[in-house]
Protein backbone atom coordinates (compact mmCIF):
# COMPACT_ATOMS: atom_id res chain seq x y z
CA UNK A 1 0.00 0.00 0.00
CA UNK A 2 1.56 2.91 -0.94
CA UNK A 3 0.57 6.59 0.20
CA UNK A 4 1.30 8.45 -3.02
CA UNK A 5 -0.66 8.04 -6.65
CA UNK A 6 1.78 7.36 -9.60
CA UNK A 7 2.41 9.24 -12.49
CA UNK A 8 0.68 6.22 -14.75
CA UNK A 9 -2.20 6.74 -12.62
CA UNK A 10 -2.99 10.57 -12.49
CA UNK A 11 -2.32 10.62 -16.23
CA UNK A 12 -5.21 7.98 -16.77
CA UNK A 13 -7.46 9.86 -13.98
CA UNK A 14 -6.76 12.73 -16.12
CA UNK A 15 -7.87 11.18 -19.85
CA UNK A 16 -10.67 9.73 -18.65
CA UNK A 17 -12.73 12.99 -18.30
CA UNK A 18 -10.36 14.97 -20.78
CA UNK A 19 -9.89 13.08 -23.66
CA UNK A 20 -8.97 15.06 -26.72
CA UNK A 21 -9.04 18.91 -24.75
CA UNK A 22 -11.70 20.91 -22.52
CA UNK A 23 -13.87 21.82 -24.74
CA UNK A 24 -15.50 24.52 -21.97
CA UNK A 25 -12.52 25.67 -20.38
CA UNK A 26 -11.66 27.18 -23.62
CA UNK A 27 -13.89 29.64 -23.00
CA UNK A 28 -11.45 31.14 -20.88
CA UNK A 29 -8.78 33.72 -22.07
CA UNK A 30 -5.52 31.86 -21.16
CA UNK A 31 -4.07 34.21 -19.74
CA UNK A 32 -6.82 34.33 -16.67
CA UNK A 33 -5.88 33.56 -13.29
CA UNK A 34 -8.24 32.33 -10.81
CA UNK A 35 -8.37 31.43 -7.19
CA UNK A 36 -10.51 28.45 -5.75
CA UNK A 37 -11.72 27.30 -2.18
CA UNK A 38 -12.58 23.64 -1.66
CA UNK A 39 -14.92 23.37 1.31
CA UNK A 40 -16.50 20.51 2.69
CA UNK A 41 -20.39 20.44 3.23
CA UNK A 42 -20.67 17.63 5.54
CA UNK A 43 -18.37 15.87 8.48
CA UNK A 44 -15.36 14.08 7.68
CA UNK A 45 -11.91 12.72 7.65
CA UNK A 46 -9.53 13.92 5.33
CA UNK A 47 -8.00 11.62 3.03
CA UNK A 48 -6.33 12.20 -0.95
CA UNK A 49 -4.22 15.07 -0.80
CA UNK A 50 -1.51 13.23 -2.83
CA UNK A 51 -4.23 12.69 -5.58
CA UNK A 52 -5.31 15.94 -5.26
CA UNK A 53 -2.62 17.40 -5.55
CA UNK A 54 -1.05 15.19 -8.44
CA UNK A 55 -4.01 16.11 -10.88
CA UNK A 56 -3.44 19.90 -10.57
CA UNK A 57 0.37 19.58 -10.77
CA UNK A 58 0.29 17.66 -13.95
CA UNK A 59 -2.00 19.72 -15.86
CA UNK A 60 0.06 22.86 -14.69
CA UNK A 61 3.00 22.88 -12.08
CA UNK A 62 2.78 26.27 -11.80
CA UNK A 63 -0.69 25.88 -9.83
CA UNK A 64 -0.03 26.63 -5.87
CA UNK A 65 -2.60 24.10 -3.55
CA UNK A 66 -2.44 25.64 0.51
CA UNK A 67 -4.13 22.59 2.60
CA UNK A 68 -5.43 24.83 5.43
CA UNK A 69 -6.24 21.14 7.40
CA UNK A 70 -4.31 18.13 7.82
CA UNK A 71 -4.56 14.23 5.69
CA UNK A 72 -6.48 12.05 8.11
CA UNK A 73 -7.90 15.34 10.00
CA UNK A 74 -11.29 15.01 11.33
CA UNK A 75 -13.54 18.15 9.70
CA UNK A 76 -16.62 19.58 10.37
CA UNK A 77 -19.17 20.62 7.88
CA UNK A 78 -18.14 23.56 5.77
CA UNK A 79 -14.84 23.50 6.68
CA UNK A 80 -12.84 25.15 4.01
CA UNK A 81 -10.36 22.86 3.32
CA UNK A 82 -7.45 23.93 1.12
CA UNK A 83 -7.06 27.29 -1.83
CA UNK A 84 -5.53 27.02 -5.08
CA UNK A 85 -4.35 29.94 -7.15
CA UNK A 86 -3.22 29.62 -10.62
CA UNK A 87 -4.43 29.21 -14.63
CA UNK A 88 -8.41 29.33 -14.41
CA UNK A 89 -8.74 26.93 -17.00
CA UNK A 90 -6.34 23.86 -15.81
CA UNK A 91 -8.25 24.89 -12.33
CA UNK A 92 -11.79 24.23 -14.07
CA UNK A 93 -10.16 21.43 -16.13
CA UNK A 94 -8.97 19.70 -12.81
CA UNK A 95 -11.69 20.03 -10.98
CA UNK A 96 -13.87 17.10 -11.06
CA UNK A 97 -11.49 14.94 -11.50
CA UNK A 98 -9.38 15.91 -8.43
CA UNK A 99 -12.73 16.43 -6.11
CA UNK A 100 -14.18 12.71 -7.35
CA UNK A 101 -10.90 11.81 -5.95
CA UNK A 102 -10.69 13.77 -2.58
CA UNK A 103 -14.37 12.98 -2.07
CA UNK A 104 -14.22 8.85 -2.69
CA UNK A 105 -10.81 8.61 -0.57
CA UNK A 106 -12.15 11.00 2.50
CA UNK A 107 -15.65 9.05 2.71
CA UNK A 108 -13.50 5.42 2.67
CA UNK A 109 -11.26 6.99 5.50
CA UNK A 110 -14.40 8.08 7.33
CA UNK A 111 -16.58 5.32 7.57
CA UNK A 112 -13.29 3.06 8.42
CA UNK A 113 -12.57 5.66 11.36
CA UNK A 114 -16.37 4.67 12.57
CA UNK A 115 -15.54 1.18 12.17
CA UNK A 116 -12.09 1.79 14.13
CA UNK A 117 -13.65 4.10 16.39
CA UNK A 118 -16.38 1.20 17.21
CA UNK A 119 -13.78 -1.35 18.37
CA UNK A 120 -12.10 0.73 20.35
CA UNK A 121 -10.68 -0.48 23.98
CA UNK A 122 -10.58 -4.17 22.88
CA UNK A 123 -8.07 -6.36 21.36
CA UNK A 124 -9.58 -6.51 17.80
CA UNK A 125 -8.37 -4.79 14.69
CA UNK A 126 -10.37 -4.06 11.47
CA UNK A 127 -9.72 -4.99 8.36
CA UNK A 128 -10.17 -4.48 4.89
CA UNK A 129 -10.51 -6.47 2.02
CA UNK A 130 -10.10 -7.13 -2.09
CA UNK A 131 -13.42 -5.58 -2.15
CA UNK A 132 -12.12 -2.57 -4.08
CA UNK A 133 -13.03 -0.35 -7.04
CA UNK A 134 -11.01 -1.81 -9.97
CA UNK A 135 -7.93 1.10 -10.83
CA UNK A 136 -8.44 2.46 -7.12
CA UNK A 137 -7.28 -0.13 -4.83
CA UNK A 138 -4.09 1.22 -3.83
CA UNK A 139 -5.52 4.87 -3.22
CA UNK A 140 -8.62 3.16 -0.98
CA UNK A 141 -6.33 1.18 0.97
CA UNK A 142 -4.31 3.99 1.65
CA UNK A 143 -7.53 5.61 3.04
CA UNK A 144 -8.71 2.78 4.97
CA UNK A 145 -5.54 2.69 6.72
CA UNK A 146 -5.77 6.58 6.74
CA UNK A 147 -9.05 6.30 8.99
CA UNK A 148 -7.28 4.09 11.35
CA UNK A 149 -8.39 0.46 10.10
CA UNK A 150 -5.91 -2.45 8.95
CA UNK A 151 -5.02 -3.19 5.34
CA UNK A 152 -5.34 -7.22 4.77
CA UNK A 153 -3.14 -8.64 1.86
CA UNK A 154 -3.01 -5.65 -1.16
CA UNK A 155 -3.70 -8.37 -3.82
CA UNK A 156 -2.97 -12.06 -4.73
CA UNK A 157 0.39 -12.28 -4.69
CA UNK A 158 1.28 -11.15 -0.47
CA UNK A 159 -0.50 -13.42 1.15
CA UNK A 160 -2.27 -16.74 0.98
CA UNK A 161 -6.29 -17.39 1.65
CA UNK A 162 -7.40 -20.63 1.15
CA UNK A 163 -10.98 -20.69 0.71
CA UNK A 164 -13.86 -23.33 0.07
CA UNK A 165 -13.13 -23.42 -3.69
CA UNK A 166 -9.38 -23.43 -2.80
CA UNK A 167 -10.14 -26.60 -0.12
CA UNK A 168 -12.20 -28.22 -2.34
CA UNK A 169 -9.77 -28.44 -5.00
CA UNK A 170 -6.51 -29.38 -2.91
CA UNK A 171 -8.74 -32.32 -0.87
CA UNK A 172 -8.84 -30.97 2.44
CA UNK A 173 -8.35 -28.21 4.86
CA UNK A 174 -4.61 -29.84 6.39
CA UNK A 175 -3.60 -30.67 2.44
CA UNK A 176 -4.36 -27.36 1.10
CA UNK A 177 -2.00 -25.47 4.09
CA UNK A 178 0.59 -28.07 3.53
CA UNK A 179 0.56 -27.22 0.05
CA UNK A 180 1.28 -23.39 0.98
CA UNK A 181 3.35 -24.34 3.31
CA UNK A 182 5.79 -25.45 0.36
CA UNK A 183 5.59 -22.60 -1.95
CA UNK A 184 5.63 -19.80 0.21
CA UNK A 185 6.84 -18.14 3.07
CA UNK A 186 4.03 -15.26 3.68
CA UNK A 187 0.35 -15.65 6.35
CA UNK A 188 -1.12 -18.59 5.16
CA UNK A 189 -4.97 -18.27 6.47
CA UNK A 190 -7.76 -20.46 5.60
CA UNK A 191 -11.81 -19.70 6.22
CA UNK A 192 -13.62 -21.80 7.85
CA UNK A 193 -17.47 -22.25 8.00
CA UNK A 194 -18.35 -24.17 10.85
CA UNK A 195 -16.21 -25.46 14.26
CA UNK A 196 -15.89 -28.81 12.94
CA UNK A 197 -14.09 -27.11 9.93
CA UNK A 198 -12.36 -25.03 12.59
CA UNK A 199 -10.84 -27.91 14.25
CA UNK A 200 -9.24 -29.39 11.61
CA UNK A 201 -7.72 -26.08 10.61
CA UNK A 202 -6.35 -25.74 14.16
CA UNK A 203 -4.57 -28.92 13.15
CA UNK A 204 -3.07 -28.22 10.43
CA UNK A 205 -1.53 -24.53 11.78
CA UNK A 206 -2.19 -22.11 9.97
CA UNK A 207 -0.99 -18.59 10.84
CA UNK A 208 -4.89 -17.32 10.92
CA UNK A 209 -8.28 -18.89 10.66
CA UNK A 210 -11.62 -16.82 9.18
CA UNK A 211 -14.44 -17.51 11.13
CA UNK A 212 -16.96 -16.95 7.89
CA UNK A 213 -20.69 -16.66 9.49
CA UNK A 214 -20.01 -17.65 12.92
CA UNK A 215 -22.70 -16.68 15.49
CA UNK A 216 -21.07 -14.90 18.50
CA UNK A 217 -21.52 -18.04 20.59
CA UNK A 218 -19.56 -20.05 18.14
CA UNK A 219 -17.19 -17.35 17.79
CA UNK A 220 -16.62 -16.89 21.64
CA UNK A 221 -16.15 -21.37 21.23
CA UNK A 222 -13.84 -20.99 19.14
CA UNK A 223 -11.67 -18.62 20.63
CA UNK A 224 -11.71 -20.72 24.15
CA UNK A 225 -10.40 -24.11 21.61
CA UNK A 226 -7.88 -21.47 20.27
CA UNK A 227 -4.98 -22.98 22.53
CA UNK A 228 -1.98 -22.60 20.18
CA UNK A 229 -2.81 -19.24 19.96
CA UNK A 230 -3.44 -18.99 16.32
CA UNK A 231 -4.95 -15.48 15.38
CA UNK A 232 -8.90 -15.17 14.81
CA UNK A 233 -10.45 -12.98 12.36
CA UNK A 234 -14.23 -12.75 12.38
CA UNK A 235 -15.74 -12.38 8.63
CA UNK A 236 -19.11 -12.09 7.23
CA UNK A 237 -22.34 -9.51 7.14
CA UNK A 238 -20.36 -7.73 10.11
CA UNK A 239 -21.86 -4.15 10.39
CA UNK A 240 -21.32 -0.97 12.75
CA UNK A 241 -24.21 -2.16 14.69
CA UNK A 242 -22.67 -5.75 15.49
CA UNK A 243 -19.23 -4.92 15.39
CA UNK A 244 -18.46 -3.79 18.62
CA UNK A 245 -20.58 -7.35 20.00
CA UNK A 246 -17.96 -9.39 17.18
CA UNK A 247 -15.21 -7.51 19.08
CA UNK A 248 -15.99 -8.56 22.64
CA UNK A 249 -16.15 -12.34 21.58
CA UNK A 250 -12.16 -12.32 21.56
CA UNK A 251 -11.36 -12.37 17.96
CA UNK A 252 -8.20 -10.83 17.06
CA UNK A 253 -9.32 -9.46 13.57
CA UNK A 254 -12.69 -8.40 11.72
CA UNK A 255 -12.70 -7.95 8.16
CA UNK A 256 -15.52 -5.36 6.45
CA UNK A 257 -15.73 -5.65 2.47
CA UNK A 258 -18.01 -2.52 2.98
CA UNK A 259 -15.17 -0.13 3.86
CA UNK A 260 -14.24 -0.22 0.02
CA UNK A 261 -17.46 -1.55 -1.84
CA UNK A 262 -19.85 0.42 -0.20
CA UNK A 263 -18.85 3.46 -2.05
CA UNK A 264 -20.16 6.70 -1.72
CA UNK A 265 -18.70 10.16 -1.85
CA UNK A 266 -18.25 13.24 0.73
CA UNK A 267 -20.09 16.31 -0.11
CA UNK A 268 -17.13 18.58 -1.56
CA UNK A 269 -17.69 21.76 -3.17
CA UNK A 270 -15.12 23.68 -5.09
CA UNK A 271 -15.55 27.25 -6.01
CA UNK A 272 -13.90 30.39 -7.91
CA UNK A 273 -13.76 33.10 -5.15
CA UNK A 274 -11.66 35.89 -7.68
CA UNK A 275 -10.31 36.30 -11.15
CA UNK A 276 -8.01 38.53 -12.37
CA UNK A 277 -6.69 39.61 -16.17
Amino acid sequence: MNNKPTTIEIKNFLAEDIGSGDLTASIIPVTTQAKANVVTREKMVLCGQAWFDGIFKMLNPEITIEWLKEEGQVCEKNTLLCELNGSARDLLTGERTALNLLQTLSYTASIAKQYADAVSGTQCKVLDTRKTIPGLRNAQKYAVACGGCINHRTGLYDGVLIKENHIMAAGSIAKAINSARKITDVIVEVEVESLDEYQQALEAKPDRIMLDNFSNADMKAAVALNKANIDLEASGDITLQTIREVAETGVDYISIGALTKHVKAIDLSMRIVMETE
